[in-house]
């Protein structure tokens, strides 16, 4: 008995203790073999045999359970002690953190346009189909709801797949005139070299009296924001559609890759895409009650600029977080 005690008490760390309970504990250990003798103790003898076994087992079970918790508590603080950092210390690693290019990007954006006087303003990521379709000139079984891959929650209501609803709740709270852009990220079923099923854009609206804007105005301040933005481009404007702009257009600027000499990246074409614009659809206007007003809305992928500013060729680079494509923009 005495040995066995020594035994246990003087185990120094928690793999010789372990050791320790194999040998006594164990199937074939010492407790076990002591007992394997009860049936050799003549019967008048064996309560008292196995009483006492009993006994001396609860004991130096006791005993293990005291020294394993003395030995698990140092082991711990031994652990806490080694793994100790000062934070007080000026750190020696050379490497350092940076904006993510997306963010970089829109950041740049922002800065244009509130310079301009233009108010941010913000919205909810889930949206009901009044604000994020209808109220857009959207309404229920328009084809155009098919130009967007929507995910749709049970109850009805979507994950926005534009920030233009955020313009149509800034209308309904506010009174014109309206200068504001809404940055944001949104939400479509798409994924390849161009589309991410989450991405960000920004969206603009002006809103003053009937006839004191145009798409004179819109066409100088877009301008003015692709040479803020990639410099010395050419930039056009085509006709096109969008459900909430009439008359709409696409911009697109001189290609920054060939000088629009025609490329693999512009299709051999000289022009790229950037974004979408238009006079605000007087439908609009009257979803959210304004009388005798005029405006100009306009959107761009933040993404695409992002893309086209440090030559990115793949969309999904920009999301799967590779050291090697974000330390270069340290």
């Amino acid at each position: 008995m005495k040995e066995l005690e020594d035994k246990i008490s003087g185990a120094n760390s928690l793999e010789e203790l372990e050791k320790i309970r194999i040998e006594l504990f164990g199937k074939k250990g010492v407790i076990a073999k002591k007992f394997a003798q009860l049936k050799d103790v003549p019967n008048k003898e064996k309560k008292a045999f196995a009483e006492g076994l009993n006994k001396e087992k609860a004991y130096l079970q006791k005993l293990y359970d005291e020294i394993y918790e003395t030995l698990k508590k140092e082991e711990i603080e031994r652990l806490l002690k080694a793994e100790t950092i000062d934070v007080s210390l000026y750190s020696n690693l050379e490497s350092k953190g940076a904006l993510h290019p997306v963010m970089e990007t829109m950041d740049k954006i922002i800065d244009y346009f509130v310079a301009l006087n233009f108010s941010v303003e913000d919205g909810p990521k889930i949206e009901d189909d009044f604000h994020n379709f209808e109220a857009l000139n959207l309404p229920k079984n328009h084809p155009a709801r098919d130009m967007q891959d929507t995910f749709f929650c049970k109850d009805g209501r979507v994950l926005r797949t534009h920030t233009s609803p955020v313009q149509i709740r800034t209308m309904l709270k506010t009174k014109p005139p309206i200068r504001m852009i809404a940055p944001g990220a949104v939400f479509r079923k798409d994924y390849d070299l161009t589309h991410t099923p989450m991405f960000h854009q920004v969206e603009g609206l002006v809103v003053q009296e009937k006839g004191e804007v145009s798409f004179a105005n819109l066409k100088s301040i877009l301008s003015d924001f692709l040479h803020y933005m990639f410099g010395d481009v050419e930039v056009r404007f085509r006709p096109s559609f969008f459900p909430f702009t009439e008359p709409s257009a696409e911009v697109d600027i001189s290609c920054i890759f060939c000088k629009g000499d025609g490329c693999r990246v512009c299709s051999h074409t000289g022009w790229l895409e950037v974004l979408g614009c238009g006079i605000v659809d007087p439908n609009v206007f009257d979803a959210v009650e304004y009388k005798n007003v005029s405006g100009y809305a306009f959107g761009l992928g933040v993404e695409r600029f992002a893309m086209l500013l440090h030559k990115i060729p793949d969309l999904r680079m920009l999301f799967e977080g590779d050291t090697r494509l974000l330390e270069q923009f340290r």
